[in-house]
């Protein structure tokens, strides 16, 4: 007799929950076999990549840029040379000396890069998001550059190079390889000049957790502004799942299973296919970065941390706008702190086509006194109007002062977007104005503008109508002009 009958209905019920589990995991397994064929930048393991093992005490920058280029010489060896220039592959990044190969003359933006002004005053560490590589900070570097800042733009562990190596990247790499920048940074400019970080998406995740670190670490130094560009503070928490294909994938008939999307590689500085890796790398940063913020929040650290400029979408398919709001700003202690962000199109004419019941949020957020940022938010002067306003809410009042900018909406654009945000317009890749001079001579992918039948090409249309560069960076490009002048005042 069983004298505990829920038991074995517990176990049944548990086993009958797993099996509905692994029934639904072996179905999306098997649907990702519809997925196009795997190349060899897909499959290739590259032996030479830094990893947070390698972080040995004394592990210098120099270290690492000399791993770097033994990495680039065994992706020069194992991938570019070993592809045909077929014409299928016209247009593939890994083409050797092919118009989309980032092999520019000058150099290549997927690597490690300083920039050294004859007069040190400054010095910024820049992080690029997932799946990029340096060049997405490649104005903003130039931009602290010709304000006498030493610049260091740190290509992460697992890009760069082939999207394969993101699927073995693991985020503690990621912030190893941050600290080093970081250590050098501060080495390089010395005690006094002022010390800034930069993160763009997933590397303004890493340059909260540098900070955060940093408070309780002796031995980082602190840098004393942060300037976040659509920062990956939040993400869908369908990616804490993702690493749950390692159950199938390892089965050669499962290969594709490890890839949300495999998609030509045509762009010079950015991944197009995306492995479930880094996306279960990227929930686990955020994770973290939750963590450490709640945790100094009650410990009262963060009145203490420095002050935090960010630049974002109002609609972002990437990020969660509202993690950056509730879950950072909402946490911020002090009155340095101020939050830009880029409002959706306000043109009348396009209401019918835009969800208004976002605007409620936003006007909600604009109205709340008790805000302990600055919150600035760029939008339309009017709804019959696309030119633009800035709208100023300093912390802890309801007071909005408002600024006339020298800004419109272009012709067709409804928005910015997760990944526009920190190109200028003229930017040679991703912008629609061309740039006289450019070495790049490849598909202007800013401008791209297909038209036909749904379904015919291989790139998903969804991501060639997405906005690649800002229409309006040089509101950001003046926005850090004050911060770093403010800086030099504050030294004095």
């Amino acid at each position: 007799m069983n004298d505990f009958p829920w038991v074995s209905s517990g176990i049944k019920w548990l086993l009958l929950v797993a099996l509905l589990l692994f029934c639904l995991l072996l179905a999306w397994a098997f649907q990702s076999r519809s997925m196009p064929a795997l190349q060899i930048w897909h499959t290739t393991s590259l032996q030479s990549e830094f990893d947070s093992a390698d972080a040995t005490m004394g592990y210098t920058l120099a270290e690492y840029l000399e791993q770097e280029d033994r990495l680039f010489e065994e992706l020069e060896k194992t991938i570019i040379l070993q592809v045909e220039p077929t014409k299928q592959l016209t247009y593939e990044r890994y083409k050797k000396g092919g118009v989309q190969n980032p092999a520019w003359p000058s150099r290549n933006w997927n690597r490690t890069y300083e920039m050294v002004p004859e007069t040190i005053k400054g010095g910024v560490l820049l992080l690029h998001g997932l799946s990029d590589s340096p060049y997405s900070l490649r104005r903003l570097a130039q931009i602290f550059y010709q304000r006498g800042f030493y610049v260091l733009a740190l290509r992460l562990p697992g890009h760069g190079t082939i999207p394969a190596e993101l699927t073995e990247v693991r985020w503690e790499d990621w912030r190893a390889a941050s600290r080093i920048g970081a250590r050098h940074v501060r080495k390089r400019i010395g005690a006094e000049p002022p010390f800034f970080m930069t993160g763009f998406s997933n590397g303004g995740a890493l340059t909260m957790i540098y900070a955060l670190d940093a408070m309780v670490n002796e031995d980082l130094p602190e840098p004393e502004q942060l300037f976040l560009f659509s920062p990956e503070i939040g993400i869908s928490s369908f990616a804490s799942i993702a690493n749950s294909q390692k159950l199938l994938s390892f089965i050669p008939y499962f290969a594709k299973f490890k890839w949300l999307s495999i998609q030509p590689e045509y762009d010079p500085f950015k991944y197009n296919s995306f492995p479930k890796n880094a996306a279960q790398e990227a929930w686990d940063l955020t994770n973290f970065l939750d963590k450490q913020l709640t945790a100094a929040r009650a410990a009262g650290r963060l009145k203490y941390f420095p002050g935090v400029l960010t630049f974002l979408s109002w609609q972002d398919s990437t990020v969660h706008t509202s993690d950056t709001i509730h879950r950072l700003y909402s946490y911020l202690d002090n009155n340095d702190s101020e939050l830009v962000m880029f409002d959706v199109n306000r043109f009348d004419s396009l209401a019918p086509f835009i969800p208004v019941a976002n605007v409620s949020a936003l006007l909600k957020l604009k109205a709340d006194a008790s805000l302990p940022y600055r919150l600035t938010v760029i939008t339309n002067v009017s709804g019959n109007s696309q030119d633009m306003a800035e709208k100023t809410k300093a912390p802890h009042t309801a007071k909005v002062d408002t600024r006339l900018l020298d800004l419109k909406w272009p012709q067709g654009v409804y928005s910015l977007s997760h990944v526009a945000i920190p190109f200028p317009p003229d930017d040679p890749v991703y912008g629609t104005v061309q740039t006289v001079g450019s070495e790049y001579r490849g598909l202007p992918l800013g401008a791209l503008s297909p038209r036909g039948e749904t379904r015919l090409l291989t790139a998903p249309v969804a991501q060639l109508m997405r906005l690649r560069h800002n229409p309006f960076f040089s509101y950001i490009e003046a926005r850090v002009d004050e911060e770093i002048a403010e800086s030099f005042h504050h030294g004095e």
